[in-house]
């Protein structure tokens, strides 16, 4: 069964994925431990935030699926990092969305 979204190109719609799994402050602020981390994290994501183990391991598995971040069985456990080849992807394909509109939005009088 098509749905709406598969109406659009392939590019819009994984740029709205990104941004649906981007769309939670949870899911930013684990972006941003990784970040400062810069290195594989195991449970300690669930340290430096203020939510539950579940929780956090759910917003893992969205970025995830979403390609913005990595994951390596080290034991018991999964360790994460953030994919570099993907969150430079999502800065030029967002970068690019916002510089057209910016250009388009230059030239409009409303």
């Amino acid at each position: 069964m098509q749905t709406k979204a598969d109406q659009f190109d392939a590019e819009t719609a994984g740029m709205a994925e990104q941004a649906k799994a981007l769309s939670h402050p949870a899911r930013l602020a684990i972006l941003r431990v990784l970040a400062e981390r810069s290195e594989c994290i195991c449970g300690e994501i669930v340290d430096d935030l203020p939510l539950a183990q579940s929780t956090v391991s759910r917003h893992l598995k969205v970025l995830k699926e979403a390609g913005l971040i990595q994951g390596t069985v080290d034991g018991p456990s999964v360790c994460y990092c953030l994919d570099p080849e993907a969150i430079a992807a999502l800065q030029d394909q967002f970068g690019a969305f916002f510089k057209e509109l910016s250009d388009s939005a230059d030239s409009i009088s409303c």
